[in-house]
């Protein structure tokens, strides 16, 4: 199967499937991986592939793209409050962060036979009702709740930039954020240890060494950061470090405010991360 952004999308079979379902219990339904690139995704990805290339991007996006584990939530907290709350007094502040800021792909991480079905009564289905009525869950949850999300879009996603649309560093701007990857390994193997869509049952040393091989979802972690360094001269891409922004605070929210043309003076940005946090 060749997908709208070049890449020959196959299914994994024989000893490669099967380690991937012993090791990850929630990988359940199979996976896919993807040429050039080596991109590793559960199989579910086959539908919703091309609807991320080819989604639909309006000037005012802002999209966070990172690999997991890489500052994500904080990057959202941060973004979304310099647009849209800058003096801290928007009581939306208060609603999940995902609703938020939607994550574009997350309907490709409830595919598991190792999470409880979402039926009509679950609150995610009447959240879904209630953005996006007439619309088909089937078409895809999250992806129909980040589209309709109001204007101005923030949007969070941990595909690569060569499966995101690819007009999205003309049309709209993309922060990119990224994290020593001894740290985000250890952060990601917590991670998909307590999740049940990861479902991991391996040990700390099998789960680096399917980060070193990239042969884990969303990896290969290198190719992913490449991809973004080889377009950091963009104007409408804003690279950022987890470390940076963690020890010189306020100097990158300076560089994050003119990125997205904010605005906010010096006090607001040191409320929005206040100095002793």
């Amino acid at each position: 199967m060749e997908t709208a952004s070049g890449h020959k999308m196959v299914r994994l079979e024989g000893e490669d499937l099967a380690r991937q379902e012993r090791d990850f219990k929630g990988y359940s339904e199979g996976m896919v991986r993807l040429t050039p690139g080596r991109w590793l995704f559960p199989a579910i990805f086959e539908q919703y592939a091309d609807k991320y290339y080819t989604f639909e991007l309006k000037p005012s996006d802002v999209m966070l793209v990172t690999y997991p584990k890489c500052g994500t939530t904080w990057l959202q907290e941060v973004v979304w409050t310099m647009r849209n709350n800058p003096n801290l007094d928007n009581p939306k502040a208060n609603m999940p962060i995902n609703v938020r800021v939607p994550f574009l792909e997350m309907d490709i991480l409830l595919s598991s036979r190792n999470l409880p079905a979402i039926t009509p009564d679950n609150p995610i289905i009447q959240g879904f009702k209630k953005m996006c009525p007439g619309r088909d869950p089937k078409d895809g949850i999250f992806l129909q709740m980040t589209e309709l999300a109001p204007s101005p879009r923030t949007m969070k996603t941990h595909l690569p930039l060569s499966l995101l649309p690819q007009n999205l560093l003309t049309t709209s701007k993309a922060v990119y954020i990224a994290r020593n990857p001894k740290d985000a390994v250890l952060s990601f193997y917590h991670h998909s240890r307590i999740l049940k869509n990861h479902g991991y049952t391996g040990t700390f040393e099998q789960f680096v060494q399917y980060f070193l091989d990239d042969d884990f979802m969303y990896g290969p972690y290198w190719l992913h950061l490449k991809e973004a360094l080889e377009q950091r001269d963009n104007p409408n891409l804003h690279v950022m470090l987890y470390e940076d922004l963690k020890q010189n605070t306020l100097h990158e929210l300076k560089r994050l405010n003119d990125f997205l043309g904010t605005e906010l003076t010096e006090d607001q940005l040191k409320g929005i991360h206040p100095p002793e946090s």
